[in-house]
């Protein structure tokens, strides 16, 4: 018999793991460190939302549902699509209901690429984007965003990637790991650039609602959806769940919005392989659309409690970090220091218990920086802090 591992598919091998899991291997079993790593609300889902679910059991809801997802949830997601994001669609034939957004990623990769095609995306970014390229048999062109623009992504850099083979154009804002939100006037730029060069956009907008504005950051910023600008709906998939906003990881449940054409492409996908998204899941997310607002905001302006709080200690400790626009991550830029991120997020580990997550886990242009997740207790974020300020003492005494 051949070894197995001379048996595993060639695009598979090459994928890396995680860096972020590879990581947090080494967290695990220890009850004396404090993360700031792993990307999850450290809420629970609302109780109402999770009622939602409860109920769902109770009432003997346990069926499948439409490979599509729940008419009524779809209906629901139409009416707040449509309210936050100024787009509209139709919840028969352009809303798909997935198991979480990575599935949602998942299928419109397989749905829409043939091998050699590429996808410009840019770094740092989520760590499923180039895997997912990958397993889908497509290109991934990364762009490389600066610390000094603040992490902005620029038309110019888009255009400059533009090759004959370009078909996707893969965007984040608010940006995963770095909290990075786009000008209108850089959109508006790449939307017109999607149009020249007719690519199709997908664009991940799981932290939309973690917005921060005004002096103090406590007001809800503005987010404007590329889908939203003109001659954009037309060649755009909208990526959105519930995970990040309504606290709800652990339900599995995301959605993609797009023209039919493309819903029913990646419904043929999602049929033969997860069928539907858990009905108990898409019972509570109706639940979370229609009456989860008021609990969005009091998480939302916890988050930013927190954020205020670390980028006022990052800058008395003299550690660069600018003021992230949105989500829940603080990427601060360690490269004083003389270490790989690596290095840093090691060693912080090893001598202070605290765990971020390396820059480079988000790609070559995350190197020099380090992901610290506001999305801990704030009493466990000033411990966290402090560890952090006696770390880089020592690390500038040296």
């Amino acid at each position: 018999m051949k070894p197995l591992q001379n048996r595993i598919a060639d695009v598979v091998k090459n994928v890396p793991r995680s860096g972020i899991r590879d990581f947090f291997e080494l967290v695990q079993g220890r009850d004396d460190v404090i993360s700031l790593g792993v990307g999850e609300p450290d809420f629970s889902a609302p109780w109402h939302i999770r009622e939602a679910a409860i109920y769902s059991l109770e009432k003997g809801q346990t069926s499948y549902t439409s490979n599509l997802g729940l008419m009524s949830l779809r209906e629901c997601i139409v009416d707040y699509v449509r309210d936050q994001f100024a787009v509209s669609y139709d919840a028969g034939t352009e809303v798909l209901v997935t198991v979480g957004v990575s599935e949602a990623l998942d299928l419109v990769c397989r749905a829409l690429l043939n091998p050699g095609d590429e996808v410009i995306y840019h770094e740092p970014c989520y760590v499923s984007y180039n895997p997912s390229i990958a397993m889908a048999h497509g290109v991934a062109v990364s762009i490389q965003t600066r610390v000094e623009d603040d992490f902005e992504l620029k038309a110019a850099d888009v255009e400059a990637a533009i090759t004959e083979k370009s078909k996707i154009l893969l965007l984040n804002f608010p940006t995963n790991p770095t909290g990075a939100v786009e000008p209108l006037s850089e959109l508006e730029k790449i939307a017109e650039l999607a149009v020249k060069h007719d690519l199709i956009v997908v664009t991940d907008e799981i932290y939309s609602e973690l917005m921060y504005s005004g002096d103090s950051g406590m007001e809800r910023g503005k987010h404007v959806s590329i889908a939203s600008l003109p001659g954009m709906r037309e060649r755009t998939v909208l990526l959105h769940g519930f995970s990040k906003a309504f606290a709800m990881t652990g339900f599995r449940l995301g959605y993609a919005c797009a023209p039919s054409v493309l819903t029913e492409a990646m419904m043929k996908i999602h049929q033969y392989s997860m069928l539907c998204a858990p009905i108990m899941s898409q019972m509570a997310a109706i639940e979370a659309l229609k009456n989860g607002a008021n609990e969005m905001e009091k998480m939302r302006r916890a988050y930013a409690q927190r954020r205020n709080l670390m980028l006022k200690r990052f800058g008395e400790m003299g550690v660069p970090c600018f003021a992230p626009g949105g989500a829940f991550y603080m990427f601060p830029d360690i490269r004083k220091f003389g270490l790989t991120s690596q290095e840093f997020s090691l060693r912080l580990l090893e001598e202070e218990n605290v765990a971020v997550v390396p820059g480079n886990a988000f790609g070559e242009a995350g190197e020099g920086c380090v992901r610290a997740c506001y999305a801990t207790a704030y009493d466990q974020l000033e411990i966290a802090l402090d560890r952090i300020e006696a770390f880089v003492g020592r690390l500038q005494a040296n």
